[in-house]
């Protein structure tokens, strides 16, 4: 029997989350959408970069994730901002319930994409950058760009 190809298509990225917070762990989630907001979605309408994530009842709920209206669905348009239900096992929501509880986690939508035909989420488990951690990382990186800039003179 063939193995079939898991097809993987990029919609929004929050890049935002790795330079605000140290990422533990990652969870996949499925989103509730209606139709129109889906179509959008095939489009490449969609921001995460001011999204969060609460847990109220035992459920998970991501505010400000942005989907453009679709240009051609009229009436049956949703409000961008809307309030989305993710879709996880009660089990991993517990779970994740529990660590929030701890001090300093938070949950912060990393990426959406399409995974064979279904729109999912990549759920971050996350604790917050102080300020100097963020200059750490920054000063890592101009190190590591100078270092490649250099390889690359070498190498000419």
């Amino acid at each position: 029997m063939a193995q079939k190809k898991e097809s993987v298509k990029l919609i929004a990225n929050n890049k935002k989350a790795f330079h605000d917070f140290f990422i533990d762990e990652t969870y996949e989630a499925g989103v509730a959408l209606h139709g129109t907001e889906v179509k959008s979605l095939r489009m490449g309408k969609c921001s995460i970069k001011e999204a969060f994530i609460r847990i109220e009842d035992g459920e998970m709920y991501v505010y400000g994730m942005h989907v453009s209206p679709y240009e051609k669905g009229n009436i049956f348009n949703r409000d961008p901002l809307r309030v989305k239900k993710l879709l996880m096992h009660r089990a991993e929501i517990n779970k994740l319930a529990g660590k929030i509880a701890e001090k300093g986690f938070t949950l912060v939508p990393l990426q959406v994409y399409f995974k064979e035909g279904r729109v999912k989420v990549e759920v971050g488990l996350a604790r917050g950058k102080k300020l100097y951690d963020k200059r750490e990382d920054s000063a890592k990186k101009d190190l590591r760009r100078e270092f490649e800039r250099e390889f690359k003179v070498k190498n000419l």
